[in-house]
């Protein structure tokens, strides 16, 4: 695979985890606001009540988060393999802050709740 190629594989796979961790991370927010607000009003998650839920999505989101991580480094390794344009550092760097902002989020989520 040529350094191009590796490099937009990578990008789609970021592309991708982010898509899920911001499904996830909305979806814990809202479980922790229902919490908070002392019950669970909404019918379409009646298993959300549940210590276990409550921690299986934070392991699931927690592990997203990882495998962002270590995708950001693949995609660092790949860019500093290559000669580096503007435009791959840019993006790099999005990357990078996106991570950033979303293990921000969760460390206040869960400060918060």
């Amino acid at each position: 695979m040529d350094q191009e190629s590796g490099w937009e594989e990578l990008r789609k796979e970021a592309r991708k985890i982010e898509g899920d961790l911001d499904v996830k991370l909305s979806s814990y927010a809202k479980l922790g606001a229902r919490v908070t607000q002392g019950g669970f009003a909404d019918p379409d998650t009646p298993s959300m009540g549940s210590n276990r839920s409550w921690k299986s999505m934070e392991m699931e989101i927690q592990s997203l988060l990882e495998k962002l991580l270590d995708v950001n480094d693949s995609m660092s390794r790949c860019a500093a393999s290559a000669a580096p344009t503007t435009s791959v550092t840019q993006k790099l760097a999005r990357h990078r802050d996106i991570l950033h902002e979303f293990s921000q989020v969760l460390t206040y989520t869960l400060l918060v709740f």
